[in-house]
C-alpha cells in the first residue's frame, strides 16, 4: 500500500486476464488521443490493442495490469515482437489513465517489465514512442534506456520515430 494525499491507496499489479481487454484499450486510447498521439502507425490503429489478452497468451511476453483501489489503471508489457533477434523484446503499450499518475505505477510497471524480461531470459529491451508522448522518455532515461537512430524489428508502428534500447543486467 502507498500513502497518497492522506488517502490509504492499494496499487497492485496483476497479469492481464481477458475481461482486461476493453478497459486498456480504452485507456490507450485515451491516453494517445490525451496527447495528440492519436495518429496512423501507433497502437490506436492496431487491431492487437483491442486483444491485449489474446495478443500475450502462449508466447514469451507478459502483460502486466496495474489496480489502484480495486480499479483498472493500465499496464505494460514486453512482447517478442516479430523481426527482432531471440534476446531482445519489445516494452509495449505501457500507458495510465490520468488518475493513476504522478503515484509511482509506471516506475512499478517499468520494473515489474524489466525484471519479467529478465526472467524469460531477454538480454535487452527496446521501445518505439513519439516525442508526444514527453511525460514517458526521461523515465526511459533514467531507468538506462539509450537512444537509436533506427528501428528494430518489425512492430509496423511506422508512426513512432523514437527508438530505445536497454541493456539487461
Amino acid at each position: 500500500m502507498r500513502n497518497a494525499s492522506n488517502k490509504m491507496e492499494t496499487i497492485q499489479l496483476r497479469e492481464i486476464a481477458p475481461t482486461d481487454n476493453p478497459i486498456l484499450a480504452s485507456i490507450i486510447r485515451n491516453a494517445l488521443t490525451e496527447f495528440k498521439a492519436n495518429k496512423q502507425g501507433t497502437v490506436f490503429f492496431d487491431e492487437t490493442t483491442d486483444h491485449l489478452f489474446e495478443l500475450f497468451s502462449g508466447t514469451r511476453g507478459v502483460y502486466h495490469v496495474a489496480v489502484l483501489n480495486g480499479e483498472v489503471v493500465g499496464g505494460g508489457g514486453i512482447f517478442p515482437t516479430a523481426g527482432l533477434d531471440a534476446g531482445t523484446c519489445e516494452l509495449v503499450k505501457m500507458y495510465l489513465a490520468p488518475a493513476a499518475r504522478g503515484k509511482g505505477i509506471a516506475k512499478l510497471l517499468m520494473e515489474s517489465c524489466l525484471a519479467a524480461a529478465k526472467n524469460s531470459g531477454f538480454k535487452q529491451v527496446y521501445i518505439e514512442t513519439m516525442p508526444e508522448l514527453n511525460i514517458a522518455i526521461p523515465m526511459y532515461e533514467k531507468f538506462g534506456f539509450t537512444y537509436l537512430l533506427e528501428p528494430m524489428g518489425n512492430s509496423g508502428h511506422g508512426g513512432c520515430d523514437v527508438w530505445m534500447l536497454k541493456t539487461l543486467e
